[in-house]
């Protein structure tokens, strides 16, 4: 559930505006493909020390190298539309997950309680 809460959070920050590395929050860079939370971490270290103008900048930190710079650039091109696209298909996949749990708990706790029609 927190990691939805934090997916949706990160997708309405991307709808106003792409990410700034120099000012993002460690969910915000965490939502970059590639980026968990020790680079995040590492990122928001370097930034205490350097300014980070463009994603190219991140290659300064050890560990980071083109795929990362590639998914950053990736992701700050990302348009609204794509972008709500993603979000209303990941709110569908995991209200689907949700209902099989809840549909199997149900069978659980009512198998031999109700005879089948």
């Amino acid at each position: 559930m927190k990691k939805l809460v934090v997916l949706l959070m990160l997708s309405c920050s991307f709808l106003f505006a792409q990410i700034n590395l120099q000012t993002a929050t460690k969910e915000e860079l965490m939502g970059i493909k590639g980026v968990g939370e020790k680079k995040a971490e590492q990122i928001i270290e370097y930034r205490k020390t350097n300014t980070i103008k463009t994603p190219e900048d991140l290659k300064n930190i050890k560990g980071f190298g083109d795929s990362i710079v590639a998914n950053v650039n990736e992701t700050n091109g990302i348009t609204k539309e794509n972008l709500s696209k993603k979000v209303e298909t990941v709110k569908e996949e995991k209200k689907k997950e949700l209902n099989n749990s809840i549909d199997k708990k149900i069978e659980k706790t009512t198998t031999g309680l109700v005879p089948k029609l």
